[in-house]
């Protein structure tokens, strides 16, 4: 079963961003219209007008609306493109949680390989403090998410492009849950910790030896892993599909 780190109930103003959110795609809001009023809205979607003005704030937060002083919200011209939001509610809470692996997988795996091929003494010393904090956890049985956290933006790091650092940076703080049930006390009882420990030291190992490939592959087994783990499964044909991209990769890059 999923760990309720990952399956959090909706609050009413996502519920409530989501459906004004349905109505720009559906065209019954198009660039430039006014959204309805506070009231109007609590009253057809029978919630309080605080809830309606956090839903505002979280859709002009995302760049979905602005507001003009006096005269209410309005639907920004370019809704909703500059910005990314991982929490879904059109969707279950199991395949939420795959989706986030699904990208996990896209991105780790990518910053995986672009860091055994870039690494600096100075990028494996950081990458080493995470990893010993995490190894110190499981023996005090103690949680490390955090740690976790940092291993995974040191690996980031390491590929030296602040583009690709950023967007990890970006992404950690939503990816971060999908860590949290490693290393809760039922995930120490039961072997997640410990099992994850594992596949991290593999990865630096690859990493460390400068083998692209080899990064690659513990990167993907270890987010494979990591999903069984909470009983998600990835469709073999979306990783499979990855991995042989990479490795076609790999053979045509000039040794």
């Amino acid at each position: 079963m999923l760990s309720s780190a990952i399956v959090r109930p909706p609050r009413l103003a996502e519920l409530l961003s989501h459906n004004l959110i349905g109505w720009l795609r559906d065209g019954r809001l198009a660039p430039g219209d006014q959204l309805p009023t506070e009231k109007q809205l609590a009253d057809q979607f029978a919630v309080s007008r605080t809830v309606v003005r956090e839903a505002i704030a979280r859709l002009k937060a995302d760049g979905y609306v602005e507001t003009r002083q006096g005269a209410g919200a309005f639907v920004a011209p370019e809704a909703g493109r500059g910005s990314f939001r991982l929490q879904e509610t059109s969707t279950s809470a199991l395949n939420h949680a795959r989706n986030v692996f699904e990208l996990r997988y896209l991105v780790e795996l990518g910053c995986a390989e672009l860091a055994a091929q870039r690494r600096t003494p100075a990028d494996l010393d950081a990458l080493q403090a995470p990893l010993a904090c995490m190894a110190d956890a499981l023996r005090s049985d103690l949680e490390a998410a955090s740690d976790d956290d940092a291993f995974h933006r040191a690996i980031a790091a390491a590929t030296h492009n602040p583009l690709v650092e950023r967007f990890v940076e970006f992404l950690g703080a939503q990816f971060s849950e999908s860590r949290l049930p490693t290393w809760s006390e039922e995930g120490r009882l039961t072997g997640r910790a410990r099992d994850a420990q594992a596949e991290h030291e593999a990865l630096y190992r690859a990493i460390e030896m400068g083998d692209a490939a080899a990064a690659r592959k513990a990167a993907a087994r270890h987010l494979r892993e990591a999903a069984k783990r909470l009983g998600i499964a990835f469709e073999e044909s979306a990783t499979a599909s990855t991995d042989r991209a990479g490795a076609d990769q790999n053979r045509e890059e000039p040794k």
